[in-house]
C-alpha cells in the first residue's frame, strides 16, 4: 500500500466515524426524553469514537505500517457504532422502530465494548510505542490476549437473559443457559483479561527498563496517558458523594484522551515538554488518594462506628483535615514528584534559581564559573558540564564539574552538546555538556540551558573584562621591561660607547701633552667631534623617551621632525590640527612611529602617507603604505600593534589595521579628545 492510498484509506475510515457520530447523535437526540440508564453522560462515548478515530488517521497516514493506527481507526468505528446501536435501542423503547433492529443494536452493544476496550488495553500496550511486540518471546501473549478477548466476547454475546445496558430487551441470539457453568465461563474470560492487561502493562515496564532514549521519551507519553486515565477511574472511590452519572463521565472523558497522548507520543514527541504534566499528574494523582481516604477513613469508617454515614459534621470535619493538611501535603508531594521525573538532578527552577542566587552575591571566576558548571550537571543529569570563555578567535576552558574531569581543546570536543552565551549579538562563551548515548538532551533541557546561558551572559562579560584588564596589565609589565632593556641596550651601545672611546682619548691625550705638545691640536679636534657624537646620542636617547618638540610645538611639528631624513620618505598632512591634551597627543605620538617603523622594517614600500584630522570630537590618524602588504587572518599580530592598541584603548580609541598582499597596509586609529 502506497502512503497516498494508506492517507485516503485512513481519512476515509475517520469520515465513517464521523458518520456513524453523527447518527447516533441525532438518534440520540430523537430519544432524549426516553429515561434509561447509562454510565456516564449519554453521548460521551462519541468523544472516544472522534478521539481514536482521529488519532489513528494521523498515525495511519503518516506511518502506514504501523499497526496502532489502523486499531485505533478500527476502534473508532466500534465504537461510534456500538454509541448508534445504543441510542437506537433506547429510540426504539417508546418510538415505532424497525423490528428487530432496537434489540439487535441492544445485543451488539452488550458484547461490542469487550472488544474495543480490551483491544486497546493490550494491544495498544503491547505494540506502543514502535508498533512492534518487545521481542519474539512476547508472541505468545499477543495470542493469549486475542484468546481472552475472543472468549470474553463470546461470553457477553450469547448468554440468555436481559441485556445488560437496555434490560428491557432480551439477548435474541443467546443459547448458553445461566447458572454455574455459564458463570465459570465467564470467569475464566475475565481472568484471562486481566491477566493480558497485567501482561501488557508488565511490556510497558520491560520496555522502559531497557529503552533507548528515543523511546523513553515515546513512553513518557503513556505515563501521561495513564496517569490521566488513573484519576478518572480514582473517582469511583467517591461513589457515596458523586453521582454515577459523574463518575462514569470522570472516566470516560479521562479515556478520550489516551489515544491522543499516544498519538502525539508516536508522531510528535519530540515537540512537546510533558515533564511537568506527569509531576502535576503524579501530585494530583496522589492528593486524590489522600483525600479519598481522608473521606473513607472519617466518613465511612466513624459513621458505620455510629451509626450515621451521611452525618454533615463528618463530612465537615473531613474537609476541614483536608484543608489544614492541603499545603504542607502538596509542597511535599511537589519535591517527591520533580524527584520522581527528574531523578537526582535538580528541576529546571531549582536550577536557575540557584545560580541567580549565586550571580546576585558574586561575580568571580573563582566563584560564579564553578557553580555554573556544576548546576549544568544537577539540572541535566550530564556526565560533564563546561563553562567557556571567548577570548578572541579562540575558546578557554574557565570551569568544568566534575572539578577532577580532564580538560577539553574546544567546546564541541567529544560530542558535547554547545549552548552559545551572546549579549547584544557579542558572542561571549558556551555551556557544553557530555550526556550518555543513551540520555540524549531533551527539549526541556535545551530550555534550560537556553535560560542559563541567558543569564551567563552578564556575568561571562565581566570575566572577560577581568581577563582583559589582567592581560593588559601583563602587556604594560612587558612593554615597560622591553622600554628599560631598550634604553638599557641604546645608552650601553650609542652613548656610552662614545663617552668610553672619550675618556680613552683622554688619556692619551694626558701623555701626549708631556711627550709630543704638536700633536695635541689634532687630538683635540678628534676628541671635539666625539664629544658632539655622544651629546647628538644622549639627545636622540631624549627625544625617543619624549620628543621635547612634542610638549613646545605639538603634534604635527613632532611627526614632521621625526620622520625627516627616515628611511621612507613620508608625506604628512595634518589637516590643520592644533594643540590637544598632552596624553592624545603622546599616544598618537608613538603610535605613528610604531606604524611608521614597521613601515621601514617590513612593508618593502616606497613612501608613506601619514593624516591627521579632527572630526566630531575625535582625532583621528592614518598611515598608508605602497608595500607587499600581508594577511590579517593569518598573520599574527606583532606587540608593536598590541602595545599601539593597549594605548588607544587606555584613552577610549580605538585602532583598525587594513591589508591584503600586494596591496600595502593601512593603520588607522582614533581617539576622542571631546570633554579632555
Amino acid at each position: 500500500m502506497t502512503s497516498r492510498t494508506a492517507s485516503r484509506l485512513a481519512w476515509g475510515v475517520w469520515l465513517f466515524t464521523l458518520a456513524l457520530s453523527i447518527l447516533a447523535l441525532v438518534t440520540w437526540l430523537l430519544s432524549l426524553r426516553t429515561p434509561t440508564e447509562a454510565y456516564g453522560f449519554r453521548g460521551v462515548p462519541l468523544l472516544h469514537a472522534m478521539a481514536f478515530a482521529t488519532a489513528g488517521a494521523l498515525i495511519a497516514s503518516r506511518r502506514r505500517e504501523h499497526p496502532l493506527g489502523w486499531i485505533f481507526c478500527a476502534v473508532g468505528v466500534v465504537i461510534a457504532l456500538q454509541e448508534l446501536a445504543y441510542e437506537y435501542a433506547v429510540y426504539g423503547l417508546e418510538h415505532r422502530a424497525v423490528r428487530p433492529l432496537p434489540q439487535l443494536g441492544a445485543w451488539i452493544v452488550n458484547w461490542i465494548w469487550v472488544v474495543w476496550i480490551f483491544l486497546v488495553g493490550m494491544f495498544g500496550l503491547l505494540l506502543y510505542p514502535d508498533g512492534r511486540l518487545p521481542s519474539r518471546r512476547w508472541r505468545w501473549v499477543a495470542w493469549f490476549c486475542g484468546g481472552a478477548i475472543a472468549l470474553l466476547t463470546f461470553s457477553a454475546a450469547f448468554v440468555r437473559g436481559p441485556l445488560l445496558n437496555v434490560p428491557q430487551y432480551t439477548n435474541p441470539v443467546g443459547f448458553l443457559p445461566p447458572g454455574s457453568a455459564t458463570d465459570a465461563l465467564d470467569g475464566i474470560a475475565t481472568a484471562m483479561a486481566m491477566g493480558g492487561v497485567v501482561l501488557s502493562v508488565t511490556s510497558v515496564v520491560v520496555r522502559m527498563r531497557r529503552a533507548t532514549t528515543e523511546e523513553r521519551l515515546q513512553l513518557r507519553w503513556f505515563v501521561v496517558a495513564g496517569s490521566v486515565l488513573a484519576l478518572g477511574l480514582a473517582t469511583n472511590v467517591f461513589e457515596n458523594v458523586l453521582s454515577d452519572k459523574v463518575i462514569g463521565s470522570a472516566v470516560l472523558g479521562s479515556l478520550a484522551l489516551f489515544p491522543i497522548a499516544l498519538g502525539i507520543g508516536i508522531l510528535r514527541y519530540r515537540v512537546f515538554d510533558i515533564d511537568v504534566v506527569i509531576s502535576k499528574a503524579v501530585v494530583y494523582g496522589i492528593l486524590l488518594v489522600i483525600i479519598a481516604l481522608d473521606y473513607l477513613a472519617i466518613v465511612v469508617g466513624i459513621g458505620t462506628l455510629i451509626g450515621d454515614r451521611a452525618s454533615p459534621i463528618l463530612t465537615a470535619a473531613a474537609a476541614a483535615i483536608v484543608a489544614i493538611s492541603f499545603q504542607p501535603i502538596n509542597r511535599r508531594l511537589t519535591r517527591f514528584a520533580n524527584r520522581l521525573v527528574y531523578g537526582t538532578r535538580a528541576t529546571p527552577y531549582e536550577v536557575l534559581s540557584a545560580f541567580s542566587e549565586r550571580v546576585g552575591s558574586a561575580y568571580s571566576t573563582e566563584d560564579v564559573l564553578p557553580r555554573m558548571a556544576r548546576l549544568i550537571v544537577e539540572g541535566t543529569g550530564a556526565t560533564r558540564g563546561d563553562v567557556w570563555l571567548r577570548i578572541g578567535p579562540a575558546w578557554r576552558l574557565e570551569a568544568s564539574w566534575p572539578a577532577d574531569a580532564p580538560p577539553l581543546a574546544a567546546p564541541d570536543e567529544t560530542g558535547a552538546r554547545m549552548f552559545e552565551v551572546r549579549q547584544l549579538g557579542e558572542l561571549l562563551g558556551a555551556l557544553s555538556l557530555v550526556k550518555p548515548a543513551n540520555d540524549p538532551v531533551t527539549p526541556a533541557e535545551e530550555r534550560l540551558l537556553g535560560d542559563l546561558a541567558a543569564q551567563a551572559g552578564l556575568v561571562l562579560r565581566n570575566v572577560a573584562l577581568l581577563e582583559d584588564l589582567r592581560a593588559s596589565r601583563r602587556r604594560l609589565v612587558t612593554a615597560q621591561n622591553d622600554e628599560r632593556r631598550r634604553l638599557e641596550r641604546d645608552i650601553h651601545d650609542g652613548a656610552q660607547q662614545h663617552l668610553v672611546a672619550l675618556m680613552v682619548k683622554l688619556r692619551v691625550l694626558e701623555s701626549a701633552v708631556r711627550k709630543d705638545p704638536a700633536k695635541v691640536a689634532g687630538a683635540m679636534g678628534e676628541l671635539k667631534g666625539q664629544a658632539q657624537d655622544a651629546l647628538d646620542t644622549l639627545r636622540d636617547l631624549a627625544r625617543g623617551i619624549f620628543p621635547p618638540v612634542l610638549a613646545d610645538h605639538g603634534l604635527a611639528a613632532a611627526l614632521e621632525a621625526q620622520t625627516r631624513g627616515g628611511p621612507v620618505p613620508v608625506s604628512i598632512s595634518p589637516d590643520g590640527i592644533g594643540r590637544l591634551p598632552q596624553e592624545v597627543e603622546a599616544a598618537v605620538y608613538f603610535c605613528v612611529l610604531e606604524a611608521l617603523q614597521n613601515v621601514g622594517k617590513y612593508a618593502e614600500a616606497s613612501r608613506a602617507d601619514l593624516t591627521l584630522r579632527q572630526v566630531d570630537g575625535t582625532l583621528e590618524f592614518e598611515v598608508r603604505d605602497d608595500g607587499r602588504g600581508f594577511d590579517p587572518a593569518t598573520t599574527p599580530r606583532g606587540s608593536g600593534l598590541q602595545n599601539m592598541t593597549d594605548r588607544l584603548e587606555a584613552l577610549g580609541g580605538s585602532l583598525e589595521v587594513t591589508s591584503a598582499p600586494g596591496a600595502g597596509t593601512t593603520v588607522r586609529g582614533r581617539v576622542p579628545v571631546a570633554g579632555r
